[in-house]
Order: C-alpha cells, then structure tokens, then sequence
C-alpha cells in the first residue's frame, strides 16, 4: 500500500515547477503500478503547449477556468471544475488558463522521473530502478 500527501511531495524530485506550471508527481513508473498521478497547477493568464507523443493522458480539472485548443484539429473547448479530457490519440495541444487551474493527470506507460517533454513530443523516459 501506498499513501502520500502532496505537501510530503513539495520541494522533492517529485515536485517539478517549470515556467507557469508545476507538477507533483504523486505516483511514477517506479511505484509498479502501470501509470503515473500527478497533480498540475497551471498558472493564471499563461498558455502552454503540450504535446505528450509516448504516453495517453486523461485530466480532470478540479479548479480554475480555461480554454484546450485541439492543435491538431483547429478546436476549441471550455474547461472548468469538473471537466475531463482525455489525450488518447497524442494530440498536441494548447491550455490557456483564466484563472489558476489545478487539475488530476493519469499517464500511461507511466512517468517514471522528473523529466519535463519538449514540443516536439519526446518524452525521454529514465529507467525504472530495478527491484
């Protein structure tokens, strides 16, 4: 059994900020459970693009309002407390935060370290210590 608190996460390897948004990687690759949590906090007025080539992803936002542009497909939707996507055709795409958005991301194949992706997609992966 596994139990952590986000706050046991801050300020670890687990906590990864980057310029307007953080991370706290609550599950990785290495806790052997075939995906990865994350907590994500985008910060209000900034606009990110993701584009996450080796993994599908789904989020469910619990706070904040914002805009996911589809760039794939030139589509636009609303995102507010409660909504979901899910990433399973590794769509890049556009997240344009109204207001501080904090949201549950479930990845998988599972993250497994402190990497942050390039635009272009490559999400290099560090191996899973062996057990």
């Amino acid at each position: 059994m596994i139990v952590r608190t986000t706050e046991e996460i801050t300020g670890t390897d687990r906590d990864i900020v980057a310029d307007g948004w953080r991370s706290k990687r609550i599950v990785l690759g290495g806790d052997l459970v075939g995906f990865s949590f994350h907590e994500t906090t985008i910060d209000a007025g900034t606009t990110h693009v993701f584009h996450y080539q080796n993994h599908v992803e789904a989020v469910w936002l619990v706070e904040g309002e914002g805009t996911l542009t589809d760039l794939d497909n030139d589509r636009t939707y609303p995102l507010g407390p409660g909504s979901m996507y899910l990433l399973n055709g590794h769509e890049k795409h556009q997240v344009q935060a109204r207001t501080q958005m904090r949201m549950l991301c479930v990845f998988n194949p599972p993250v497994v370290g402190q990497e942050v992706h390039d635009e272009n997609g490559v999400y290099p992966l560090i191996a899973v210590p062996a057990t």
